[in-house]
């Protein structure tokens, strides 16, 4: 069962792909979604790719929950849910940066089961299912494996922003990582998190995230032997404060720092 719904995602990312990748860098045209606070982006890009993926687990699976971004959620009557945002880094993908990707994943009974990340312009793609999590690239299959990082001195961090942490609690503890760690880098989005997963960065901090951020990078990272939490060490399906790490012990210290 869990092979053929891999399969599934991989048929989701190649679809999306398609029809993805005919507008980027090709002067798209981006509005900013009505009711949000500050820029939210949207282009074109975005809706068709997730309109095609939810008819692809229409056809296939009728009775599977789906959640996208752009288009809200549409119930099914199993216990399976498929949680997808076509473009996860769209402020890359509108000035033509790479740094991108399409997130696919596939929940049973609230509990992440096949997680993938999809960058076409790259041709890279990141994957956990039944054989682990693994590197595709140019008929290549990798498996991926985080780092032996332990120590906070040591890491590298990874954050969309440092402007998206509220004053108090949120700054505070954000800060307290970014000036004890060797080196922080922003921007990265989901590519950070597939980062941590192949051995690159050791940390992952960020605040505000929703289900469709997070749920598809989760079996990734925990299948390369990382961790990913909200800042008070539960679940991390809904979003919110997360913080991924490349191994427990790491994980364990970051969470120290956050909550001191």
């Amino acid at each position: 069962m869990t092979a053929a719904l891999t399969d599934l995602a991989h048929r989701m990312a190649d679809a999306s792909a398609e029809v993805i990748l005919p507008y980027f860098r090709a002067g798209t045209g981006v509005e900013d979604k009505v009711g949000k606070v500050g820029f939210d982006p949207v282009t074109a890009a975005d809706r068709d790719a997730e309109t095609v993926m939810r008819a692809m687990v229409e056809e296939a699976h009728p009775d599977h929950t789906f959640i996208g971004e752009e288009f809200g959620t549409r119930e099914g009557s199993s216990d399976f849910a498929w949680v997808v945002d076509p473009i996860d880094g769209t402020r890359s993908f509108i000035i033509g940066m790479p740094i991108w990707g399409t997130l696919i994943g596939l929940m049973r009974g609230g509990r992440p089961l096949v997680g993938l990340m999809n960058q076409p312009f790259t041709g890279e793609r990141f994957v956990a299912g039944p054989d682990g999590a693994r590197y595709l690239r140019a008929g290549t299959s990798t498996p991926l494996r985080t780092s032996a990082t332990t120590r906070i001195e040591d890491a590298h961090l990874g954050s969309t922003s440092p402007h998206l942490f509220a004053d108090g609690f949120e700054r505070g503890g954000f800060e307290r990582i970014r000036d004890g760690v060797r080196m922080t880098r922003y921007g990265g989005d989901c590519y950070f998190y597939c980062m941590v997963a192949a051995g690159h960065l050791d940390l992952v901090v960020e605040t505000g995230l929703n289900a469709y951020d997070i749920v598809g990078l989760i079996p990734i990272i925990e299948g390369a032997g990382g961790v990913v939490t909200t800042w008070d060490g539960r679940p991390a399906t809904d979003g919110g404060r997360i913080v991924a790490a490349a191994n427990p012990e790491l994980h364990q210290k970051a969470l120290d720092l956050l909550n001191a």
